[in-house]
């Protein structure tokens, strides 16, 4: 079991990695041949503390205790004493890396990671002692708030290290994958590799102005275009990946010649004060320009999507992890899985050959999978033990007595997510069949019962859209359906599609201070999991109409007021909810309770499909992209009325 580790480099990286041990209880010894660069370590690392309090992450307690767990060193044969791992955090370099790899390797028989973001690890394994205890372990910068990590199995390394450091990142707070098999650019990387390639050959060849090209994808809700983003990180740290690739992946990376007339006249980017744009007090200076159709949005999921076919083709990851990785490692709500499962194989294929016709590239011909049109297929072959950790973090079920308690657990906001509504109805097929269970609470958080739908997730087109109403609605309704009483126990944001799931249920119960309504409108959408159906019939048309239109927020107090909330407590709610349910479970029949619900609903005037047809409608508009965009954005929408 690993309980000290040593950190060799205190650079940026290095102190960061050494602070995320630190706090999760782990002792650390930080080293650096340089003892500027451990001074400023130590101020870096306070520095971040303050910052993680100032933002309530930590109190003053847990900044002492980190502080405490850190010792520092300028020797690294004295830093790896005694210790149960040795990370290895100095410069891309491979000859660096080496040579500190060696001194560890001089001075410990306990394994050794190198958080190495393109280097092979088995390769720099030939240079040392016993290389089957060397291990990749990629931590995305800043780790101190990136989750990810890449946990890489080089040719050599054993297994049993590979799992080790992987439950490690987990008990550090990260989301670890694995890299089994030992590839340049590891998964990450080398997803996002094939588009870097593309747009250098864009801009090679003048497909079209590089500002056309970033107000095209800063219009899709990105917060940068891709060559904005090129300065912001560097050409020249472009042109060294696109080199690499070409030495390790294939050729075509090593042709693109379009970014060497910046790098030999030193304009890189923001570093520097220009490269493709000029850049003043850290802000690029974009021209004006129309968006550009010479690159889109389905061009890059394609690559991506291609790419991570490959990945698995090759046994370099499995499916989920890919997905993980590019979600936690790129900042994204989805990954290329859940964009895959949204398309259709011959759109993936039909654009992929398009690409190859425009610019003869080899890496960017379909895959093997995509051309047998099996991307689905390989795509959702997912192991089971993933499987049951994405469900324990998203939605969790227990029993007290006769009462069964769904607690939604995702995330501080408990968004509705595809993968939270596919386990609700997971959840109530098991509901269904319980005879022990009559009635069934369903809560959230202190902040959030839920605050609405995941507008984040990836959807392909109108019918997807509609579809995924269409599987809420039915969701939802299985509930109004079943003989069991449902009580939603509310509390914080109650808004959107959490609203809807409320109101799907018998009973109501909430304290005063909740915040309930529907901002749907708002966003060019309308409540589409029976929202726009059920509310008219809970509180009469003109309340509901005045609900939905205005997107007003009311009150628990006034919920009641209105009819919504059918028990108010002024406090305990959990409590009070509870002895509600017990007492209920124990003198109400359940025959009674499903004939009584049949015949309440059976009066009630609902047409779910009408609605999950609008939805469909209104996604074809473009109020709607441009409300869900505006939101995502944090400004005001700029409606057009279509």
């Amino acid at each position: 079991m690993i309980k000290q580790v040593a950190v060799i480099g205190a650079g940026v990286m290095g102190h960061s990695i050494a602070e995320v041990f630190a706090l999760n209880g782990y002792k650390v010894n930080l080293e650096d041949f340089y003892p500027e660069v451990i001074e400023k370590a130590k101020v870096g690392i306070n520095g971040s503390l303050d910052k993680l309090i100032a933002s309530g992450k930590i109190n003053d307690a847990a900044k002492k205790a980190a502080l405490d767990n850190i010792k520092f060193f300028n020797n690294i044969g004295e830093a790896v004493k005694n210790v149960d791992l040795s990370i290895e955090v100095v410069p891309e370099i491979y000859n660096i890396k080496v040579k500190v790899l060696k001194e560890i390797a001089e001075n410990t028989d306990k394994i050794i990671a190198s958080n190495t973001s393109n280097i092979r690890i088995t390769e720099m394994g030939e240079e040392i002692k016993n290389p089957e205890r060397l291990v990749g372990m990629h931590f995305f910068n800043p780790p101190i708030l990136m989750k990810l990590v890449e946990v890489i199995k080089g040719d050599k390394t054993s297994m049993e290290y590979v799992e080790e450091i992987y439950e490690l990142a987990g008990k550090i707070g990260k989301k670890p994958i694995k890299v089994l098999k030992d590839e340049a650019g590891f998964v990450v990387n080398r997803i996002s590799a094939p588009e870097m390639l593309l747009l250098c050959n864009a801009y090679g060849n003048k497909i079209d102005r590089p500002e056309a090209i970033d107000k095209y994808f800063k219009s899709q809700g990105l917060p940068m275009g891709p060559y904005q983003l090129f300065d912001y990180v560097g050409l020249d740290t472009v042109v060294d990946s696109l080199q690499y690739y070409g030495k390790e992946l294939s050729p075509d990376y090593g042709k693109c010649h379009a970014f060497d007339s910046f790098i030999e006249a030193k304009h890189l980017g923001l570093k520097t004060g220009s490269g493709i744009y000029k850049w003043e007090n850290g802000k690029a200076i974009i021209p004006d320009a129309n968006e550009s159709e010479k690159i889109s949005l389905m061009d890059m999921f394609a690559l991506e999507i291609n790419e991570a076919t490959k990945l698995i083709e090759d046994g370099v990851a499995v499916p989920d992890d890919i997905e993980t990785g590019v979600k936690y490692g790129l900042n994204r709500p989805f990954g290329p899985i859940t964009v895959a499962n949204g398309l259709s194989n011959d759109e993936v294929l039909e654009t992929l050959n398009n690409l190859y016709k425009q610019y003869k590239i080899e890496v960017f011909k379909p895959s093997k999978t995509i051309e047998s049109h099996k991307m689905k297929e390989s795509f959702n072959k997912k192991p089971v033990e993933v499987k049951k950790e994405e469900k324990s973090g998203i939605l969790d079920y227990s029993k007290d007595g006769k009462v069964g308690v769904i607690t939604i657990k995702n995330g501080k906001n408990n968004l509705m997510s595809f993968e939270l509504l596919k386990a609700l109805d997971k959840q109530l097929d098991a509901i269904e069949e319980a005879n022990d269970v009559n009635v069934v609470v369903i809560k959230g958080n202190e902040r959030a019962f839920s605050a609405g739908a995941d507008l984040s997730q990836f959807i392909s087109n109108p019918y997807m859209f509609m579809k995924i109403s269409n599987t809420g609605e039915s969701i939802f309704d299985r509930i109004t359906r079943m003989n069991k009483i449902f009580i939603a126990q509310l509390r914080g944001y109650v808004l959107g599609g959490g609203f809807e799931l409320s109101l799907a249920c018998d009973i109501r119960t909430s304290l005063p201070d909740s915040v309930i309504g529907f901002p749907e409108t708002s966003l060019g959408l309308i409540p589409g999991y029976g929202g726009s159906q059920r509310l008219p019939n809970l509180i009469g048309i003109s309340r509901a109409m005045d609900m939905i239109l205005t997107c007003e927020r009311i009150s628990g107090e006034k919920a009641y007021e209105y009819g919504i909330i059918t028990r108010l407590f002024k406090e305990e709610l959990e409590e009070n909810t509870m002895k509600l349910a017990k007492d209920l479970s124990e003198k109400i029949s359940p025959a009674s309770v499903y004939v009584a619900k049949r015949l309440i609903y059976n009066t009630a005037t609902i047409n779910l499909d009408e609605e999950a047809l609008s939805m469909g409608m209104l996604y074809a508009g473009n109020d709607m992209k441009e409300g869900v965009k505006a939101f995502l954005e944090k400004r005001k929408p700029d409606y057009k009325g279509n």
